[in-house]
């Protein structure tokens, strides 16, 4: 269903761009980025609501960061919050809203990280900075923080919801 409201909405922006003259595209050009905004407000409100029908049917009591992404911290861990240069070592289990598993330490051992230098998903990156040595946590992200309108190109999907559960191995 999501799909086809944007695939009408581009088509809609489409439709309304193409065939301005150079007197209107100014004018024109103002409306399509205003059209883009209200589909991209749209999509991250439905993403949203998606997020927070699958909190309440899984009796989560998580919490919405400001950049976005939900979390829910099962244990606080000991030491310091990462931040950029440390190493993280993390069992972690990556899947799908929909419960499809992408990704797991189980499948591909555990997974390192330097933050801020290697590169994972912008919502990741700000998550384990909430994050201790020893720490347990889930967190979902919506698309904008994650892998966005391409997905992965293997195991994750266009547009999709992503929840990781995360077990920080202590340093």
């Amino acid at each position: 269903m999501i799909i086809r409201s944007l695939i009408f909405a581009l088509s809609a922006l489409m439709t309304v761009s193409c065939g301005s003259g150079p007197e209107n595209r100014g004018s024109r050009a103002t409306t399509g980025q205003e059209e883009m905004a209200d589909l991209n407000r749209y999509l991250i409100q439905k993403d949203r609501e998606r997020i927070e029908n699958y909190i309440e049917r899984k009796d989560l009591k998580m919490t919405e960061s400001t950049s976005g992404f939900w979390y829910l911290i099962k244990s606080e861990g000991k030491g310091n919050y990462f931040t950029d240069n440390d190493k993280i070592i993390m069992e972690y289990e990556c899947s799908l809203l929909d419960g499809t598993s992408c990704y797991s330490s189980k499948d591909l051992g555990p997974k390192e990280v330097i933050l801020g230098r290697t590169e994972i998903e912008p919502g990741l990156s700000k998550a384990l900075r909430m994050l201790k040595p020893g720490a347990e946590a889930i967190f979902i992200l919506p698309p904008f923080l994650a892998y966005g309108l391409k997905g992965d190109g293997e195991k994750i999907p266009s547009r999709a919801i992503i929840i990781y559960n995360i077990n920080i191995l202590s340093n």
